[in-house]
């Protein structure tokens, strides 16, 4: 039976990334996705300018914003009918200093193009991992839902927040608790000059809008298991609420007609202590579930792929085995981590539970966010946070076919 040099399970961004990068080093690739295409609506579609810029750094940067895509330079806070501007990117030292608002389906597909320009490239769709095969104590592959065996000097577990790959290995999970669900849902709109994406702290909850510039893509924070009680009240009452919450919004809430135009997104915010074993690697949202505060999830687990093919491609291309060297990614990436979760948890545990809990209405600005419109120099520093994130990545795993 054939061994592959890695196999990545999961089509994601992580493994989508990791699948060309080693690929571009010379390591023979395989990458099992699920399903039968990218095609699955209300993913994280948030490009950061830290993954832009890894783009660029690929070669590839003319090429990606060919892709169907909006740009994004300020966000915005909607608060007690008052909209202040909190971050502005267009100050980052980087080449584009924008948000990409790409549908992650061109993201994934644009990925997996590149990718197969390399001969030691190969994708299978309608893949499923389901179990991992043992060689001893040692990973050595993987077993699929029709029962084949595919076998891997390496195997990445890139399947997602409820990766199976990780609990078949035993790697232990933190779970540090998540206490609101969100309902992702599109409103139409007219396009205009200007992206308005931002979000709007309404009665009891807060509508995030991404421009998309002719609909809106909006995330409407529940409590944590609270939507089957939402949908119980009927969706003409949850028009009412998203009509309350954003009143921009209650012109156009009559053309959702039916709950199969709103989906559920159930939060999670956990991390394995520890990614990998003999023979496997966690990365992505495997490794790290995020919450959608900030949209950071998609760049985190890109700069995983990164820092992965940094420090196990050019050995794993020179036939070295790489088994002592999986921990180092955990080391290397899992302040970026901690550091993004515990905003995030803030932020859930500060703002958004009390906000929910209390049916609060906010009739005032609050003095922090009044501090961004007296001091715009300010909007700097969260448009550093999210757009470059801590410990950002660079491309140094080699790429073999260079001419």
């Amino acid at each position: 039976m054939a061994v592959h040099d890695i196999v990545i399970a999961g089509g994601g961004p992580a493994g989508m990334m990791a699948g060309l990068l080693f690929a571009r080093a010379g390591v023979k690739t395989l990458v099992l996705e699920k399903h039968a295409d990218f095609l699955r609506d209300f993913r994280g579609d948030t490009v950061h300018p830290s993954t832009v810029e890894l783009m660029d750094e690929l070669g590839l940067l003319d090429a990606f914003l060919k892709r169907p895509h909006d740009e994004v330079q300020t966000l915005t806070v909607r608060v007690a009918d008052r909209r202040i501007t909190v971050a502005d990117t267009r100050h980052l030292p980087v080449r584009c200093p924008f948000i990409a608002l790409m549908p992650q389906w061109d993201f994934l597909d644009f990925l997996a193009d590149e990718a197969r320009k390399y001969p030691t490239f190969a994708l299978r769709m309608e893949a499923e991992a389901t179990d991992l095969l043992l060689d001893g104590d040692r990973v050595a592959g993987v077993r699929l839902a029709s029962g084949e065996e595919v076998r891997a000097w390496l195997t990445i577990a890139a399947d997602g927040r409820r990766s199976v790959l990780r609990d078949k290995a035993g790697l232990p999970k933190r779970d540090l608790g998540a206490p609101i669900d969100v309902l992702w849902f599109r409103l139409p709109k007219g396009r205009s000059s200007q992206n308005l994406t931002g979000g709007t702290f309404g009665k009891g909850t807060l509508v995030v809008q991404l421009d998309r510039g002719d609909y809106w893509q909006c995330a409407y924070v529940v409590a944590k298991d609270g939507a089957d009680a939402l949908k119980a009240r009927g969706i003409e009452a949850f028009r009412r609420g998203v009509g309350e919450a954003a009143p921009e919004l209650a012109d156009v809430v009559d053309t959702l007609t039916d709950w199969d135009q709103i989906k559920l997104l159930s939060v999670s915010l956990d991390r394995l202590e520890r990614w990998s074993r003999p023979g496997l690697l966690a990365i992505g949202d495997a490794a790290h579930a995020m919450s959608p505060v900030g949209g950071v999830g998609i760049n985190l687990a890109i700069q995983d792929a990164v820092a992965a093919a940094n420090i196990l491609a050019a050995p794993m291309a020179k036939g070295e085995p790489v088994d002592a060297l999986l921990p180092k990614v955990e080391e290397r990436r899992m302040l970026p981590v901690r550091v993004t979760q515990a905003a995030q948890k803030a932020v859930h545990d500060r703002l958004l539970k009390p906000l929910i809990e209390s049916k609060a209405v906010i009739d005032a600005v609050p003095f922090p966010l009044r501090l961004f419109d007296w001091f715009p120099v300010l909007r700097r520093i969260p448009a550093r946070l999210v757009g470059l994130g801590i410990r950002r990545e660079h491309v140094r795993s080699p790429d073999a076919f260079a001419s």
